[in-house]
């Protein structure tokens, strides 16, 4: 006789595979609609950027004298400046310059910064007392006259210039990852990646700095304008970019000296600037969310 509470087999539910950090946070970043618009309006400019040499409608060094300074145009859509010289392409050319000194110079102070961070808030003691000390006494140097004595030392250099930036812009990420990282490292889920035996160097890569993510996001595109505006200040000084080359922030200089006779030297240079720092707030605050590994999805 069959017996009928005779077991049977347990059929296992077949596993779902498990999505990675970076495509979750996709995931999480398609349904923020102002985050996906700052990524469209920042790839845009980095494209129209990238593709000025061939669809800026003039030189950026051809001048007019004969014009001057006129208001925008069907000939010149935003106008020209006082020496004739067209100001759609002067912008479009000044956004080449300040986005990639933006850009890089943000990335050096991000690699720097992050790593000295964690590793002095992870390891804690006498190495973190050195090297915050070391970040204490950077503080309280000038950096402007750091970035003056490089620039006159080593000669007026572009390439200079993104160093030099990124070299005094780490100093407040170093310290934000190190307040992050020293709230981290008791957390349980370190204790057991220590228990499974991964080094340190191991654990701040792929268990602390993933971590600290978001307030970093949130922070760099913070430095991405400031840097902008710090050029602007070194090329008003004569130490950043010079003419005929030009800047947002160059642009933007200019602009102030000639406001009431010519506002639209100051209005659209202006106008670009502020929209790249909408967008990268807006993507900021939209990375700072999809990228908190503490969020899960809906």
């Amino acid at each position: 006789m069959n017996n009928q509470f005779e077991e049977k087999p347990i059929e296992l539910a077949e596993a779902e595979p498990g999505a990675s950090l970076w495509q979750d946070a996709w995931l999480k970043l398609r349904g923020n609609s102002l985050a996906l618009a700052g990524l469209f309006i920042l790839l845009l400019l980095c494209t129209v950027s990238i593709l000025t040499p061939w669809i800026a409608p003039y030189g950026y060094e051809e001048q007019n004298l004969l014009l001057g300074a006129s208001a925008p145009s069907a000939s010149h859509w935003l106008g020209t400046d006082v020496f004739g010289r067209d100001m759609l392409t002067r912008i479009m050319y000044g956004g080449r310059v300040s986005l990639t000194v933006g850009f890089i110079a943000t990335a050096v102070a991000l690699v720097i910064g992050v790593l000295w961070g964690a590793i002095a808030g992870f390891i804690g003691g006498r190495v973190d007392a050195v090297m915050m000390r070391l970040v204490d006494i950077l503080y309280a140097l000038p950096f402007m006259i750091f970035i003056v004595l490089l620039m006159v030392v080593f000669g007026r250099n572009i390439y200079l210039l993104f160093f030099a930036i990124g070299a005094v812009e780490w100093l407040t990420m170093a310290r934000i990852v190190r307040g992050q990282v020293m709230s981290l490292r008791k957390q349980e889920f370190v204790e057991a990646a220590y228990s499974l035996g991964l080094t340190r160097w191991t654990i701040i890569r792929h268990h602390i700095i993933p971590n600290t993510l978001g307030p970093v996001i949130v922070y760099t595109t913070l430095t991405i304008p400031s840097v902008m505006l710090l050029e602007a200040f070194l090329s008003f000084l004569g130490l950043g970019i010079q003419p005929p080359q030009s800047s947002w922030g160059l642009l933007i200089n200019y602009g102030v000296e000639t406001m009431e006779e010519y506002p639209w030297l100051l209005i659209y240079p202006g106008l670009a600037l502020s929209l790249t720092l909408f967008a990268l707030n807006f993507l900021g605050d939209g990375l700072r969310d999809a990228l908190d590994p503490r969020t899960a999805l809906d």
